[in-house]
């Protein structure tokens, strides 16, 4: 399978037993038995079908930030799509990117053009596909409010365009994950604005997560979704968390919604501490917090 990878996307694109916490925010987790950087949307399409026909299980990671690896590892092929399949230009009032894409680079190249409307996503560690499939946001801002159309690959190959509707997004979710299908590119529609009045914007955003969040210490942002009239840090200081850690793993003291590793944290601490957090506001408050981070590999 190595030799079949390498020969798709060359030797310089595949590792064998890649330790993901080089590739995931938290900076946790144990080795994938293959990463693959494809270089290409057709590089793509052919590393999905060859996964399939040998049945090796596979999963799309951007730049980790939503995503917590076990410390097994994951028995299969990760499809890194970061700093790779990252195209960016500008169209009139509209941005067309790549899925690789940092969403911090695309709010840069807006702020450059004049483009506003993307002044939320600045902060956020993602890349563009990561953040469609779940449908990134951030200070009243999200990925639903500026798309006008993403361009996807399906699980049997073909090359579909949905528009924003057809995107069915809602809250941290979108249909491209129940789908299976993955993101290759999209058009972000924007406004014309005023390039220092932009950048004020995100400088004062900046400012906002270092005086509210935990960012010197690998995290994955806010780890559990906002429940319905809710916030799920005030739950979780309300049950008395502030500061519980397990391990190196640790509710973060700065901002209750964020878990945190403190430095050598196990994905196992980590997802440890995550259930006792839900067990404990559930029993404190009856609210069950569903998480923002997804799984993968054996808990």
């Amino acid at each position: 399978m190595l030799e079949r990878l390498q020969e798709l996307a060359g030797k310089e694109h595949v590792w064998a037993d890649e330790p993901m916490k080089l590739h995931t925010t938290f900076r946790a987790g144990g080795c994938a038995k293959y990463l693959v950087e494809p270089q290409s949307a057709e590089q793509l399409r052919e590393l999905m079908q060859m996964c399939r026909e040998a049945d090796m299980p596979y999963y799309i990671v951007g730049n980790g930030s939503n995503l917590l690896v076990s410390d097994e590892g994951y028995e299969g092929v990760i499809i890194h799509l970061f700093k790779n399949m990252s195209e960016a230009r500008v169209d009139g009032k509209c941005l067309v990117l790549q899925a690789g894409v940092q969403l911090v680079r695309a709010a840069r190249l807006a702020c450059k053009e004049g483009l506003t409307g993307l002044e939320f996503a600045s902060g956020i560690p993602g890349t563009v596909g990561g953040a469609l499939v779940m449908n990134a946001g951030a200070y009243g801002g999200e990925m639903k409010d500026i798309v006008r159309s993403v361009k996807v690959l399906t699980m049997d190959g073909q090359v579909r365009e949905y528009t924003n509707e057809e995107m069915q997004f809602g809250y941290r979710c979108s249909r491209i994950a129940s789908e299976g299908s993955v993101v290759l590119e999209a058009v972000l529609e924007l406004e014309r604005g005023d390039s220092d009045q932009i950048q004020a914007k995100m400088d004062e955003l900046k400012e906002q997560r270092l005086a509210k969040q935990p960012l010197e210490y690998g995290s994955a942002g806010s780890t559990f979704k906002r429940p319905e009239g809710y916030f799920a840090g005030k739950l979780i200081q309300d049950a008395g968390l502030r500061g519980f850690s397990v391990g190196d793993a640790q509710v973060s003291e700065k901002h209750c919604g964020f878990v945190i590793n403190k430095g050598n944290a196990t994905a196992s601490e980590i997802a440890e501490l995550i259930k006792e957090v839900q067990r404990k506001v559930l029993e404190n408050s009856g609210v069950h917090l569903e998480t923002e981070v997804k799984f993968l590999g054996n808990f």
